[in-house]
Formats: structure tokens, sequence, C-alpha cells
């Protein structure tokens, strides 16, 4: 079994996401992370965040499993520099660029220096190949940065709730892929 640390983006995912329909499909194995600092995103306050939700997966399955969406994709990113914890894969989907000229600057300056570098566990990178907060270059360059499998899609945005992704099956079916099940 496994157990799921979801980490969102800036305010959070909404009921209408990928990310909240697979934590309520998940229940019990599913831990969201809860950062004070939502809105106006500190680095410090995610990582912090990220560990809490793992501590407390982890006493749940012995795998664990962090499932990233947009600015959540440098949040785990650095937990997982940081913290090094075994038993881990990282789906990371939709990073944005924070040199970019659509990266929330003002909202987010704690994540503006952030560079990508390798991961230590498995891990997979699904970006759009039309993301407006990272080129499809750019995500190619982070995915081989963080050493992860690189999965990029056509005509899919953001791959947010705003993109009618729904229940995102594909998605699904890619972390599936990454954890081994």
């Amino acid at each position: 079994m496994v157990a799921y640390v979801v980490i969102p983006g800036i305010d959070g995912s909404d009921e209408r996401h990928w990310q909240s329909r697979w934590e309520k499909r998940w229940g019990a194995s599913a831990v969201r992370i809860a950062p004070t600092s939502w809105s106006r995103p500190e680095l410090p306050d995610w990582v912090a965040a990220v560990q809490t939700a793992y501590e407390i997966a982890s006493r749940r399955e012995r795998q664990v499993a962090l499932v990233a969406h947009s600015l959540g994709c440098w949040a785990a990113a650095q937990w997982l520099a940081r913290a090094r914890p075994d038993g881990v894969v990282a789906f990371l989907v939709a990073p944005p660029d924070p040199r970019g000229a659509a990266f929330p600057r003002r909202a987010a300056s704690t994540f503006l220096d952030l560079s990508a570098r390798p991961l230590p566990c498995p891990s997979l990178l699904v970006a759009g190949d039309d993301d407006p907060y990272c080129d499809p270059k750019t995500a190619t360059w982070f995915a081989r940065d963080w050493k992860a499998q690189h999965h990029p899609m056509e005509n899919c945005g953001h791959i947010n709730a705003a993109g009618g992704f729904g229940d995102w099956p594909t998605g699904l079916e890619l972390l599936r892929r990454l954890v081994g099940q």
C-alpha cells in the first residue's frame, strides 16, 4: 500500500481540481499539506508543511508518494533535498518557472532563487507544452536537472481545474506506474 502527500500550489486546490478528487478517493491514505502561507507562500513554511504531512503519511504506510502541483513541486523538491527519505516517489505536475515572466514574484518571492537539483528518489515530471507558467524547453531542463522521468502533454495548459481535467485518469495511471502498482 501507498500513502499520499498532496502538495497543491498557491491557495491550495479547490474541490474541482484533480488533486482534491484523488485525495477524496484515497481517503485516510492521503495527507494534504497545511502551510499557514497558502496565498503568500513562504518556502520554509511550505517545506515544514511537507515534513509534517510526510510524518503522518509514513506512519500509515512504508511507501509514500508526493503528489505535487505547480508551486508545490518546488516545495516537494526542496523538502526531498533536505530530508532525503527512503521509500518515497515524487509525482511533479506543472512546475512553474521561477524565472519566467508569469511567475507570481510578489506573492511567492521566497521561491524566486530556486533551481532544480537531482532528487533522491524516483520521480516523474508531467508538463503541458502550452503551460503559461513554464515553457516546454524549461520543463525539459527541470526534468533533466531533477533526474526525473519526463512526460510532456499536448494542449493541456497548467493541468489544473480550469483546464477541465476532472479526475484526470491519465495522470492517475502515470502515478500508478511510478509507484509500481
